[in-house]
């Protein structure tokens, strides 16, 4: 429905986003990050996808298969694409199919997953970010 001239005053005039009157809204955070993670790999004739150690995965709460939002340090790409779990505790990083063109071995990248928070989620809302180190191992 859209609201017309004069609508917007007949609005209740609480402010609880949780008064049964007011719409749901959903707002789209950041759910969890791996931060600077190396790139150990790249594999331009596979299927497409991100190869994440299932290790960090978990920390970050990603699932397999899940999407999510990659950001190259070294070189500004910005892609999305889905992970799939590497070897646990190999620290692989690898760029598969069309992703292994927006970078090269070595490069760091911020691998971003977001979800829908309703308003009362948002009250005890706080993203997870997993730190690693130059060999993808967790520092905090």
């Amino acid at each position: 429905m859209r609201l017309g001239d004069g609508q917007l005053s007949q609005l209740p005039e609480n402010d609880d986003p949780l008064h049964p009157t007011r719409r749901a809204m959903f707002r789209l955070m950041l759910r969890s990050k791996i931060h600077r993670a190396t790139v150990t790999d790249s594999n331009l004739e596979y299927e497409g996808s991100l190869t994440v150690d299932p290790r960090l995965l978990e920390a970050a709460g990603i699932l397999p298969y899940e999407q999510v939002s990659v950001s190259n340090l070294n070189n500004g790409e910005r892609f999305e694409t889905y992970v799939i779990p590497g070897k646990p505790g190999d620290g692989e990083i690898v760029l598969n199919g069309p992703t292994a063109r927006k970078g090269v071995r070595g490069d760091k990248i911020i691998i971003f997953c977001y979800e829908y928070f309703n308003e009362q989620e948002l009250r005890s809302y706080k993203p997870t970010i997993v730190l690693v180190d130059e060999n993808n191992r967790i520092k905090r």
